[in-house]
């Protein structure tokens, strides 16, 4: 039996609607991945092959900016997905996703790191203010979770205008670190990103954070 275990804050209740677009994006990803087997499992970026649906088109781009598979992108993505489906009920949104959040505020909100038996886990949080569109922030680990990670970061947490992107992005930057030696690097890879605002990697008792970003102590 599959699921799928999302955390909604809204002005109002609407888990009638949350649960309706949660079913239309897993049967969107579900249809295609019977069209195309090798879209579940890949772990090279995805080429579109024909009309897709936009959520498969955000992780396919997700992955292709990223040089990683498309499914490093769907939490973020079903995310996004349910997010803005729900934007129209609500004037603020917040859809967290397994660790990958949605965020569309008109107040400032803070957002805690999780990052595993590190001494710096739940000591920072990142401040998202509000801004003209919805923002995403995704953390992909390589200590903690069940989630396919080929490095051992504690936690890698980008901050992007797309969901789909920013969990993509914190997979590949994830990937490159097994040493901090390796957090540099992969900092340096992650600038040249143009759609990342930013973001923070934690590895033991090590931190490194770039971009537009409000660090604040928890």
């Amino acid at each position: 039996m599959e699921e799928t275990d999302l955390s909604i804050c809204a002005r109002r209740p609407m888990a009638a609607a949350a649960k309706e677009l949660i079913l239309q994006s897993r049967g969107l990803i579900e249809s295609y991945i019977k069209r195309f087997p090798e879209f579940v499992s890949t772990l090279l970026p995805w080429k579109i092959k024909g009309p897709a649906p936009e959520i498969i088109r955000a992780m396919a781009f997700a992955g292709q900016k990223t040089g990683v598979g498309p499914m490093a992108a769907v939490a973020g993505a079903v995310a996004e997905y349910v997010g803005r489906g729900l934007m129209g009920d609500s004037a603020e949104m917040i859809v967290e996703n397994g660790g990958d959040i949605f965020v569309s505020v008109s107040r400032p909100v803070t957002i805690g790191i999780w990052a595993g038996t590190s001494s710096i886990s739940r000591q920072l949080g990142l401040r998202i203010t509000p801004g003209p569109l919805p923002v995403g922030v995704c953390t992909s680990s390589g200590t903690v979770g069940h989630s396919l990670s080929l490095g051992r970061a504690d936690a890698v947490t980008i901050v992007s205008g797309s969901c789909s992107l920013a969990d993509a992005a914190a997979t590949a930057v994830a990937n490159r670190i097994r040493y901090s030696e390796d957090i540099r690097p992969a900092v340096d890879w992650a600038r040249g990103i143009a759609e990342v605002d930013g973001g923070v990697i934690i590895q033991g008792e090590t931190i490194a954070a770039w971009g537009a970003l409000d660090l604040i102590p928890l």
